[in-house]
Formats: structure tokens, sequence, C-alpha cells
């Protein structure tokens, strides 16, 4: 990792402890787990052991106390070696915030320990199938009963949907007119009676893979709200400039390691009696790249930080969002060229690509990333869709 002004010597030092479990633990099953689609859970409670989970958290959870930036360096080191598994990191994180700042701590408390410790994965269920950028207009209906919420509908494209533990789910409880001010969120065990699951057959990310989660008068305790009643997409919503800044650094970092893997290989590939580096038609193209790489991965930081000072950091979360995997995406193509068939054979370098392209979709598109950009920079008032 090259030095830069938001990692300390600590954050250096957790990076390179991550690192190192990464080349040795995640690496070596990288492309076994993308093709059984089974995720190893014995891997995750290792990761949680050695505290790579929820670094962020605070110790009453089982984090470390360390704030944002500390979980953006564990993010980037996991991801080199699976973009596929980090996302559980990702799940962890941007659920850990919601559940330790929306949740009834008696309720939430618990489950937060065990997905810190690689016990228990927690999905997040916003997307429905007939909307997923309109995020705020929500079918899937809660209704009060007593002292319990009862859930029907459905929820798709949801990431981890059939491995999950808990799912955090926004669902319909005032007027369609409502809005967004008329969602309400839970935390909802899986073994709920009532929920049933699939699983589709992804382009990537296979190991997490992504289905459907549907609801048939599903009952959970009122006490497992998070959030106020008809406010959870208000509330809650605004976790996921965490999150976008997490998934910049996530898709860069494989970008990374695609790049140092070509530099290397274009110094020893042969052509017409000199290696492909002397070449300007090779080397320029990964420079150019190179430097975006490096200025993208500088604002994912930047994002974070803030986050970390308490200062607002919205419009830098969504220039995340929407820059660090279309660039990912770009720069792992790059590289699949630079290698020939060898690259466009099943391998690692096709596997990356393949699982980077889902974050141009998921988690919010970057039309959505530039509208929340300009409303931010303009005015919501001036910026209305």
């Amino acid at each position: 990792m090259n030095p830069n002004p938001y990692i300390d010597e600590v954050l250096q030092a957790l990076a390179e402890t991550v690192r190192r479990f990464a080349d040795e633990r995640v690496k070596p099953g990288f492309q076994e787990r993308d093709k059984t689609r089974v995720l190893d859970r014995s891997l995750l409670r290792e990761m949680g052991e050695l505290g790579f989970i929820c670094p962020e958290l605070p110790e009453q959870y089982g984090g470390l106390g360390m704030g944002c930036l500390a979980a953006g360096v564990v993010h980037e080191e996991i991801a080199r070696a699976d973009l596929s598994l980090s996302y559980l990191n990702l799940l962890a994180s941007l659920n850990g915030q919601i559940l330790s700042q929306y949740g009834n701590p008696e309720v939430v408390g618990p489950w937060l320990k065990k997905i810190v410790r690689g016990e228990a994965i927690c999905a997040i269920a916003l997307t429905e199938p007939r909307g997923g950028s309109d995020a705020a207009n929500l079918r899937l209906r809660i209704e009060r009963d007593g002292d319990c919420y009862v859930i029907n509908g459905e929820k798709t494209s949801i990431s981890a949907a059939d491995q999950a533990d808990i799912t955090v789910v926004f669902g319909r409880t005032g007027t369609p007119a409502a809005g967004a001010h008329g969602v309400t969120a839970l935390m909802v065990p899986m073994d709920t009676p009532g929920l049933a699951t699939n699983r589709f057959d992804c382009h990537g990310q296979r190991a997490i893979g992504r289905g459907s989660i549907f609801f048939e008068n599903v009952r959970v305790p009122a006490s497992h709200r998070l959030g106020d009643e008809n406010k959870g997409f208000v509330q809650v919503m605004h976790g996921f400039d965490f999150s976008r800044s997490l998934i910049g650094l996530q898709c860069l970092a494989v970008a990374r390691a695609a790049l140092d893997e070509t530099w290397a290989y274009i110094t020893q590939r042969q052509a017409f009696g000199q290696p492909l580096s002397a070449f300007q038609g090779v080397t320029h193209p990964l420079a150019a790249f190179d430097t975006e790489v490096e200025g993208a991965r500088l604002l994912c930081l930047q994002g974070l930080w803030l986050k970390d000072k308490g200062l607002p950091h919205s419009a830098e979360a969504g220039m995340a969002k929407w820059w660090g995997p279309k660039l990912a995406y770009d720069v792992i193509h790059q590289c699949l060229l630079c290698f020939g068939h060898g690259g466009y054979d099943r391998g690692v370098m096709e596997q990356r690509l393949r699982d980077v392209l889902g974050f141009q979709i998921g988690d919010g598109t970057a039309q959505i990333m530039k509208t929340v950009i300009a409303r931010t920079r303009a005015g919501r008032q001036f910026v209305p869709a």
C-alpha cells in the first residue's frame, strides 16, 4: 500500500496484517468458490476472530472502535484476493451501521456480535421486482398487528439471499403517496415462518449469489423495528454513503491487483525480440489507468475520512460509487487484453471482470449517483429527479 495522508501507521499495520491473511487464506480458494458457488463459513469465522469484520463498530458490539477508514483498508485487502468474499465485509459494515444506530440494543446487540465474529451473515432487502433505482417506491407491505408487524411481498436481486441469517427489510407502512416517508425498516431472522428464498445464476460474485426473498404473512416483533415507523428509508439510507465509499475501494483494489500483475507480465512476455513493455501502445494505456486508479482511491478514502470526522460526504460517496466500479471494469478489461488469449481463457482476470461488473448495477447505478452529486452541488430543489 502506497503512503497517503489518510493512512497512518496503525492503519498501515492493519492493512499489512490483513494482506498476509488474504494471500494465505483467501486467495487460494478464489476460483474454486466461484465454480462451486459455495461460501466458506469457516473462513468467515477466521476473519471475525482476527477482527477483520466491522472494525469500525464500538467495542460493546464486538468491534474495535477504529473508525471507517479501518474498514476501508480491510475491504481493500480482502477484495484484492477475492471481491466476492469481500462482499461479506461490505454487508457486515453497512448493516452493522444500520443495526447499531437504529435498532433496539437488546435485540440487535447479540446479532451484531455474531456478525462481527463471522458467525452470522446479514443481508439487506430493498430492491423489488418492479423497482430498483426507484428504491422509495416500495410495494412490499408491512402492517402493524398488536405487538408484531406482518410482512407480505417479495424482494429481489438480494445479495446472499439464500445464505443470510438475518435481513434488514424495507417495506411500506404508509400510503403509496407518502413515497420515502411511508417506509419502515425491520430486522428479520431468516428462519421466521412464512419466509422463502431462491437463487439466481448470476454472471459474477457467484460465491455470494443473489436471489429473491418471499414473505407470506411473516410475523416479526415490533421490537425488531429499525428507526421510526414510516421513517425507515429516510433515516437508514444515510448509511449508504458509508458503503458506497467502501464499494469504490473494493473494486479499485481488484483493479490495482490486475495492474500489478499486468505490469509484471509485460516485462517478461517477448514480442518482436523485445518485452511488451517496450511498446508504448501497451504501456501508455496502463499508465493512464494507473493514474486514474490512484486518484479514485484517494477520493474513496477521503469519503471515509470525512465520515470519521462527522462531516458531509454524500457527494464524495456518490463519486466513489459510480467512478470506482466503472474504472475498475475498464482497467481489468485492458489488463485482460494485455494477456491476450491467456487472459480471455477462464481464469483470474476474466473472473475479476465478471465480479466487478455487478457493482455498476447494485447499490445505486451511476445515473443515481450522479443525481446525488448534482443535488449536493446545486441543491435538491433544483434537481428534483
